[in-house]
C-alpha cells in the first residue's frame, strides 16, 4: 500500500488502493441492517460497515480453506488493543486506519481486551465489532478489574486511573501462549502507514519491548522528589548500562515470550505497590512501565508514534505535529478528536483523524451502551477470561 507522509502539520494525501473482501472473518451474532446502510445494534450504537480489504500479490497465502483464522497461524501479525463503551469511537478509527493501509489486511489478528463491567458488556462490544467489521479476524478478552484494582493509584487525571489502562500488563497471561510477538496500540491513534513496517521491527539482544524514545524529554518530571532523594529507588536509573529515555506506552512492539521469562507483569506491580506506601509519580500506567524499561528499549523510528496530539493533562490545548514523516498519529493527553469534532471546536490534526471515523450520528448526539451483562457461552471464535 502507498503509505501517507506528514510534514509539519501538512498531511499530502495520496492515491489508495483498496482491496476489496477481507476474508476469512469470525461471525455469528445476528445484527440488522437500517435503511442508511449502516448496522446497528440493540443499544444504540451505530457505525457503518467498513469497506472491505484484501492482501496484496506477496502477502503469505492461507491455509485455512475458509475456517476462522486460529491465532496460532505464525503468518498473522497480531495487535492488541483495549475495547470500553468509553473509547469504542477511537477503536473502530484505530481498527480502521490499520486496515486501510495495510499492505497485507487479512494477515492482521486483533486481540481486544475488554472491561469486565464496562457499561456496554464485552458482549455488545464483541457485537458492535463484527457489525463493523464483519470478516474482522479477531478475539475479545475480559479483563478483571479486580486483577489490578487494588494497586491503582490516584492520578493527575481520573480517566488516567480506569483499571483497563493497565491490562497492557497482563498481554502475556491473557493472549495465547502461541502468540510470541504482539504489537499493542492505544485507542486514540490512527495508523498512517503499512502496519507489517512496526512489526518486523527487530527486538536486539534480549530487549523486550520496542517505542520510539525521546531522550531530551525531561526524565525527572516523570517522578516525585520522594522518589529522586531516596537513593534505592533512584538508584534505579543510576548504573552505567542503563540511560533512560521517556517512551510512551500507547505504540508497543512487545516480545511475549521474554515478557513470560522475566515475570515483568510481577516487575511492574511491584512498582505499583510502593507507589500505594510512598507516592513516587503522578501519572497512572506510564510511570511503572518506565521504572522497568527506561533505558533498555529498543529505539523505533518516532514516525511511529507522534503523541500528544490531544494536548496536556489538564487542558487538553491544541498541539501541532513533531517534525518529520508520520506512520502513526496519536491523540495522547486529555483531549480526543472525536470529542472536540463533534463539539465543533476541534484542533486543526483532529481532521486528520475524521477520515476514519465509522460512526454514524443522529438527532440526539453521542449514545453510551445500556448494561448488558449476558452469558459469553456462545461466541463462537472470541475468547474470554
Amino acid at each position: 500500500m502507498v503509505h501517507f507522509r506528514l510534514h509539519s502539520g501538512v498531511l499530502l494525501y495520496t492515491l489508495v488502493v483498496l482491496f476489496p473482501q477481507l476474508c476469512l472473518g469470525i461471525r455469528s451474532i445476528p445484527t440488522r441492517e437500517t435503511n442508511t446502510g449502516a448496522v446497528e445494534a440493540p443499544n444504540g450504537f451505530r457505525f457503518s460497515e467498513a469497506p472491505d480489504y484484501r492482501n496484496g500479490r506477496d502477502c503469505p497465502v492461507s491455509t485455512t480453506n475458509g475456517r476462522s483464522v486460529s491465532s496460532c497461524d505464525p503468518s498473522l501479525v497480531h495487535i492488541a488493543m483495549t475495547l470500553d463503551s468509553e473509547y469504542l469511537r477511537g477503536s473502530i478509527a484505530a481498527v480502521h486506519s490499520v486496515l486501510k493501509h495495510a499492505s497485507c489486511p487479512e494477515s492482521i489478528f486483533f486481540h481486544f481486551v475488554a472491561a469486565e463491567f464496562d457499561p456496554a458488556s464485552p458482549r455488545v462490544l464483541t457485537q458492535l465489532v463484527r457489525s463493523t467489521f464483519p470478516s474482522l479476524n479477531f478475539k475479545v478478552y475480559i479483563f478483571r478489574e479486580d486483577t489490578v484494582i487494588n494497586l491503582i493509584s490516584s492520578s493527575i487525571r481520573q480517566a488516567l486511573e480506569n483499571p483497563l489502562n493497565y491490562a497492557r500488563n497482563y498481554l502475556g497471561d491473557m493472549l495465547d501462549l502461541c502468540v510470541d510477538r504482539v504489537i499493542y496500540l492505544d485507542s486514540d491513534i490512527v495508523v498512517v502507514d503499512d502496519i507489517h513496517k512496526l512489526w518486523n521491527t527487530a527486538l536486539s539482544g534480549s530487549r523486550v519491548i520496542g517505542a520510539p524514545e525521546y531522550c531530551h524529554a525531561n526524565f525527572t518530571q516523570y517522578f516525585t522528589s520522594v522518589f529522586w532523594s531516596d537513593p534505592v529507588m533512584s538508584g534505579t536509573f543510576s548504573s552505567a548500562r542503563r540511560k533512560p529515555c521517556y517512551f510512551n506506552t500507547g505504540v508497543m512492539v512487545m516480545d511475549l515470550v521474554r515478557w513470560r521469562e522475566g515475570d515483568y507483569k510481577r516487575r511492574i506491580e511491584k512498582w505499583m505497590e510502593i507507589q500505594k506506601k510512598t507516592r513516587i509519580y503522578e501519572l497512572g500506567s506510564l510511570p511503572p512501565f518506565l521504572l522497568v524499561f527506561a533505558g533498555d528499549v529498543e529505539a523505533i523510528d518516532h514516525r511511529w508514534n507522534q503523541h500528544g496530539l490531544g494536548g496536556d493533562n489538564v487542558r487538553g490545548s491544541c498541539r501541532s505535529l513533531h517534525p518529520g514523516p508520520v506512520s502513526l498519529l496519536h491523540w495522547s493527553g486529555k483531549g480526543k478528536p472525536w470529542v472536540r469534532l463533534d463539539a465543533k471546536k476541534p484542533c486543526k490534526l483532529d481532521h486528520l483523524w475524521e477520515p476514519y471515523d465509522l460512526f454514524i450520528s443522529n438527532s440526539k448526539g453521542y449514545y453510551y451502551a445500556h448494561n448488558d451483562h449476558q452469558s459469553m457461552g456462545f461466541f463462537t471464535g472470541s475468547s474470554y477470561l
